[in-house]
């Protein structure tokens, strides 16, 4: 038998090299019948991309009962999970009173936030409470350069994505005059000024950079000056939730131009806020993760379980989480002690074999040799034009 959706530590491993525990610490919940173990996940899970925090949130949820199924042990006592769900509403004070409910709460590790801009000034509370801390899908370079040793993530970070979007840009889209916009947040205007780097460095020229917010609805002013550019491109850094309304006024208005996007725009849901203005191959994204090869299959399995057992399709990023409560786990396992002092340098030197392909963590917490994936659109779906690294 294996924890899980992956096949990387056995049970007899896990019994192997469980300790029993001396006494269990203070994040450590024990009982006459074992250990609980409480982990945290936050999301946004209502407001304009609750979707996409839905999604996260699920992907920890079937993590969570497949570690319970596993029958787990710390020595001779038996371990149970909790999952502790919290909504940031993708606000940055909201996320903060979060991580504090959740510091709160003795959780033992965190796995979010889905926003960068929540991300960050949460990770500043739990570093300051000692627990780590894995991100599914923040994005901004930021969060794990601040020095913190608790902090990971799972996915490439804007430097990769962005620059990688601004070369596709100019070399396969044939861009010339290339427009942007961002919606001020922590991730949108991060990876907008990583795709203005790279579509630059490869010889695009930068006609215009409009800003709105992640809240907004009417963009005919910045597409009416930007439209005045005629520009071949269009990207814009942030969600979905704003970049649907965005594509139907770009059509309206008679915008010829391709429209690009980072991860926050890469989702199933696109294609239905976007309606009838979403053209085959017109609109540009990437997942900042990707497998290929022998590795497909076992993303497919998990995308078709996740389906059977939520009655939804993935939107982007719950299989990063449900491999980030696996990782945290195996930790935990590896050092016998779901003591974050104990099982943190485990989870830096981990090396995990997940559906999301291998996960290992450089100097910074940063995922090693990360991965991105490019989409388009046909037919109101996505389909992926490469995997890069």
């Amino acid at each position: 038998m294996k924890i899980s959706g992956n096949r990387s530590l056995t049970f007899v491993a896990v019994a192997v090299a469980a300790v029993v525990l001396a006494a269990c610490g203070k994040k450590e919940a024990a009982t006459d019948s074992g250990v609980v173990v409480k982990i945290g996940h936050v999301g946004p899970v209502s407001g304009a991309i609750a979707h996409l925090g839905k999604d996260n949130e699920n992907g920890a949820r079937m993590a969570i009962e497949e570690l319970n199924a596993a029958g787990l042990k710390f020595g001779d006592k038996a371990v149970k999970f909790e999952l502790l769900a919290e909504d940031d509403a993708a606000d940055p004070k909201q996320g903060t009173a979060a991580a504090q409910k959740l510091v709160d709460a003795k959780v033992i590790g965190v796995i979010g936030h889905l926003n960068s801009g929540t991300t960050i000034p949460a990770s500043q509370i739990y570093n300051t409470a000692g627990i780590p801390q894995i991100s599914p899908s923040a994005t901004n370079p930021k969060y794990t350069r601040q020095g913190y040793a608790g902090a990971f993530r799972v996915v490439a970070d804007d430097v990769h994505l962005g620059g990688t979007l601004g070369k596709y840009a100019v070399e396969s889209l044939k861009g010339k005059n290339i427009a942007v916009i961002d919606d001020r947040t922590a991730y949108g205007q991060g990876v907008a000024e990583e795709f203005k780097k790279g579509a630059t460095a490869a010889g695009g020229t930068i006609v215009g950079h409009e800003f709105t917010t992640d809240k907004a609805s009417d963009f005919n002013s910045i597409l009416t000056t930007l439209k005045a550019k005629k520009p071949d491109v269009v990207f814009f850094g942030g969600m979905d939730a704003v970049a649907g309304p965005m594509l139907r006024q770009m059509k309206s208005l008679g915008i010829q131009a391709k429209f690009m996007g980072g991860d926050g725009i890469c989702t199933s849901e696109l294609a239905k806020l976007a309606g009838d203005a979403m053209k085959d191959e017109t609109v540009f994204c990437a997942e900042a993760g990707g497998v290929e090869g022998e590795q497909k299959a076992g993303m497919e399995k998990f995308r078709t379980d996740f389906k059977a057992k939520f009655n939804a399709d993935v939107q982007v990023y719950a299989p990063y989480v449900y491999d980030a409560v696996k990782v945290m786990a195996t930790a935990m396992v590896t050092a016998g002690s779901a003591d974050p002092a104990k099982y943190l340098p485990a989870l830096k030197a981990i090396s995990y074999k997940g559906v999301t392909g291998d996960i290992a963590f450089d100097e910074k917490g940063d995922i090693k040799n990360g991965a991105l994936t490019l989409y388009t659109y046909k037919g109101g779906e996505r389909a992926q034009i490469a995997v890069v690294r």
